[in-house]
């Protein structure tokens, strides 16, 4: 009787155990706690007229400790249903953004009167 080996390489054993799927996308907000939205884009091709064209796709993700912000290149990974939307988790963050603030956050933040004194004139 002969004794099967069942040892695998390291290489093997990191393609069984990670079976989740991933993406690359850019944060397009971070305005809730410990969630941001990640849209993905990817390119297709029409299946009648053969044209290309890009179709953009938005995920919620859970952000444990609220570290991206608007603009940075993330990656994200399939995980469980951790709410009724968040279905991915932030597994690191590729590139940070310009860190470039709209006007309105700005102004907001330092007086929230001020935008509707300038709306009623």
């Amino acid at each position: 009787m002969t004794q099967q080996s069942n040892a695998t390489t390291p290489e093997q054993a990191l393609a069984q155990t990670n079976r989740r799927q991933q993406k690359v996308g850019r944060v397009v907000s971070n305005k809730t706690d410990k969630t941001i939205i990640v849209a993905v884009e990817s390119l297709k091709k029409h299946r009648i007229y053969k044209r290309t064209y890009k179709q953009t796709k938005r995920f919620y993700a859970h952000d444990e400790n609220n570290t991206c912000q608007m603009g940075d290149l993330v990656r994200i990974e399939e995980s469980r249903p951790l709410s009724k939307l968040k279905r991915w988790k932030l597994v690191e963050i590729l590139k940070l953004g310009s860190g470039i603030v709209p006007v309105e956050q700005v102004v907001a933040s330092v007086d929230p009167n001020l935008n509707s004194n300038t709306s009623a004139e």
